[in-house]
């Protein structure tokens, strides 16, 4: 009975060791640092072909990822235009992030050395931001020193186009306002611009007007097209009228990215010219459905294998362009009588597109 009494006493005792054992390893397992996840989709994109991701190259881009930020900035390219390019950038010491980016557009400043090929800055050499104050109303007080001035004037729009585009990058930023030492201006002091009643994008960029179009019945819409600098390939956005008289925006926004940019520019025409909107795009709970006959296809040598494949340039161009419209949350590309699109890499398209594929919105 004793011995019986012993063996009971005993196991009783390498149970709750056990246990304790137990719920140790479980509070360790609490204190330790979680692994985020990728944002989004394009995160994988670094992964090599297993879908495994190399240890030393995950250690390598985790002590980059703590030293930088990546950040949009509006820069000129070779031929003049306004383009956003995306730049890793210190990891700012505050939360100035804004003030930044603003530092980054000027001239001969950090961001010389970061310059992509034929890109460059547009602010004048030695302009200093001196603060930046936002607005309840959305709009962003840019208080620059003196050398701000010293410009040409067919570079006025360009300035205020980096900069708004470059600030408005931010989900708290409509716009944004002008001071100079600490004098808030209506006008831009070189070649008069208005802006005292402040800037945004609604007022474009890379400002282009056909001489096709009838101004009565059109509207002014921001299209994004492809170019190419060397081995940079990137989007440009180019605002410019379109006719709305016989269909809905979304339909001539389309129509007008059919046609392809104007003549005297160097941005690419992506699509194929035989490529029509087989019926209006419709709106529908923030997805935007737009149909495409079948010739928006790639031309079938190009494709994986038999799938139905639509070029990246031109689901990048689409879905840039149409999500500007705030009520426009995603859009979904189809083809008449394709069940499947893919991209060029073989991935089909399950969902529809949103913007945060290509452009990423940040909180200040």
């Amino acid at each position: 009975m004793r011995k019986r009494s012993l063996l009971i006493i005993s196991l009783a005792i390498t149970l709750a060791v056990m246990l304790t054992g137990c719920f140790q390893g479980g509070q360790s397992l609490n204190n330790e640092e979680e692994i985020d996840p990728p944002k989004d989709a394009e995160a994988v994109h670094h992964n090599d072909s297993t879908g495994e991701q190399n240890s030393d190259e995950g250690e390598e881009k985790a002590d980059i990822s703590s030293d930088t930020v990546e950040r949009q900035l509006y820069l000129m390219d070779a031929d003049g235009m306004i383009a956003p390019q995306t730049l890793e950038l210190p990891q700012p010491e505050s939360k100035e992030v804004a003030s930044q980016a603003l530092e980054y557009l000027v001239k001969d400043g950090p961001v010389t050395s970061l310059l992509p090929n034929g890109f460059q800055a547009v602010l004048p050499v030695g302009t200093e931001i001196l603060g930046l104050n936002p607005t309840d109303n959305g709009q962003m007080v840019v208080n620059v020193s003196d050398e701000f001035t010293n410009y040409q004037k067919e570079n006025e729009l360009k300035i205020l186009q980096a900069m708004t585009h470059t600030l408005t990058q931010f989900k708290q930023v409509d716009g944004m306002k002008l001071q100079i030492d600490g004098q808030p201006q209506d006008t831009m002091p070189v070649n008069g611009t208005p802006i005292g009643k402040g800037v945004s994008r609604t007022d474009g960029i890379n400002l282009l007007q056909p001489d096709s179009v009838d101004l009565m019945k059109s509207e002014p819409v921001t299209l994004y097209y492809p170019s190419v600098q060397g081995d940079n390939q990137y989007f440009v956005p180019v605002t410019q009228y379109v006719d709305v008289s016989d269909q809905n925006i979304y339909g001539s926004m389309i129509n007008a990215l059919l046609d392809g940019p104007d003549f005297k520019t160097n941005l690419q025409h992506v699509f194929n010219s035989q490529t029509k909107l087989a019926n209006n795009p419709s709106l529908r709970d923030g997805v935007l459905e737009v149909m495409f006959s079948q010739d928006v296809l790639q031309d079938s040598k190009k494709q994986d294998g038999n799938k139905p494949v639509i070029s990246d340039k031109v689901m990048e161009s689409v879905v840039r362009t149409l999500t500007q419209d705030e009520a426009v949350e995603a859009v979904e590309v189809k083809v008449e009588n394709i069940e499947t699109l893919f991209n060029e890499n073989g991935k089909p398209y399950n969902e529809p597109v949103t913007k945060q594929k290509f452009m990423e919105t940040e909180k200040l």
